[in-house]
Formats: C-alpha cells, structure tokens, sequence
C-alpha cells in the first residue's frame, strides 16, 4: 500500500532517495537525514500505516520483524554492546512527524533522558 503524499512511502519506492542501510520486499532502512545521534537510523514498513494506532493483528508479524531488522542493525552499526534506543513516535504530543509507522534506532554514545519537550526524536 503506497500514498502519495507520504514521504516515506516516496522513500521506499526511491522517488526520493535515501541513503539505505537495509532493504528487502517488507522492510527499508535508512539514515535519518538530521541524527540526533552518530547512530541514527530510521525503520519503516514499505507498506503506508499512519501509526502504531493503525496497526492491525495482520500487521503484527511485519512490526516484528522491524524489531528484528533493528537488532541486526544495531550489531551491524556496532551499538549492540554499547546500547542503543528503538524509539516510536506515536500521534501529535510524541512529536511524530511524518504520518508513517517508523522506528529511530539511536546509539554511538550515551543518550539522554527521554523527558520534557525534544524535536530530536520526531
């Protein structure tokens, strides 16, 4: 499922490039263009859900195999001993941006606190 005015959607179906780190028929992930780390990936379901609020029971399979996705990542960027965050954004008051089902997959230092206002993790 595709919407043409998702920016992620445009992403993976490369209208708009993205500078990828992994890809297959379900999947795509790719470097966050503004990190708030020196880790700073972005993963996304090809297939167009808004939000976690979305997602249904025939999605549930897809949602774990990101989590999947986001731990060989970590090992694959070097962040799994040192610790990362997976973060999602969910509805207007999490400071989700782009109206797409996506994780941030942080790490390469310490990260702060996730508390009080922050547009480092929309």
């Amino acid at each position: 499922m595709f919407k043409e005015d998702c920016l992620f959607c445009k992403i993976a179906a490369g209208t708009i490039p993205g500078n990828k780190v992994y890809e297959d028929d379900c999947i795509l992930a790719f470097h966050d263009i503004a990190p708030a780390a020196p880790v700073h990936v972005l993963i996304i379901p090809k297939k167009h859900i808004d939000s976690m609020n979305e997602v249904t029971t025939d999605d549930l399979p897809l949602i774990a195999d990101i989590h999947g996705i986001a731990i060989q990542l970590a090992k694959e960027l070097n962040v799994d001993q040192s610790g990362y965050r997976l973060i999602n954004n969910c509805g207007p008051d999490s400071g989700q941006a782009v109206q797409h089902v996506h994780y941030h997959l942080l790490g390469g230092n310490k990260l702060g606190a996730l508390i009080g206002n922050s547009d480092s993790h929309a």
